[in-house]
């Protein structure tokens, strides 16, 4: 008789561990209840204590100064009519703003890509001359050939 009461009484532990391990699973304990307060923590604890690099996370910047160099090149200087023609990769712009004709929206894209990144431009007033797009192989803009003057 004993053994079949403690039969029963370790069954229904481990209904009870096996309940609290599916409420866990599926969040259904109720908001402010100690178990809700308990996972919460702990999701906070792992969110702010565990290492980016198990992740491989890296925080995404714009672009380094090494990659806006390469996608963005001085061409031609001219400091007696005071023009110059920057070379700016098409990948620099977002797929919507490209154009394959000069347009408002893509002088004005490409003038603040321009003083955002060109050190000699920033803060000062320029303004876009012209703006010459090359194609690649197939027909796709690779960049802009973009003459401006300051």
């Amino acid at each position: 008789m004993a053994s079949s009461w403690t039969e029963q009484t370790r069954l229904t532990e481990m209904r009870k561990l096996w309940n609290g391990i599916v409420r866990t699973l599926f969040w259904s304990y109720d908001r402010g209840s100690w178990p809700y307060d308990v996972m919460v923590v702990a999701i906070l604890i792992f969110v702010l204590v565990t290492p980016r690099k198990w992740f491989n996370d890296q925080p995404q910047t714009s672009a380094s100064a090494a990659q806006r160099e390469a996608m963005i090149q001085l061409v031609a200087d001219d400091d007696a009519a005071g023009t110059r023609t920057y070379r700016i990769n098409a990948a620099t712009l977002a797929p919507n703003k490209r154009a394959q004709k000069p347009t408002p929206e893509l002088e004005a894209e490409t003038h603040e890509i321009l003083g955002r990144s060109v050190e000699e431009l920033k803060g000062r007033t320029f303004q876009v001359l012209q703006i010459n797009p090359t194609r690649g192989e197939d027909g796709s803009v690779e960049y802009y050939d973009v003459g401006i003057k300051f």
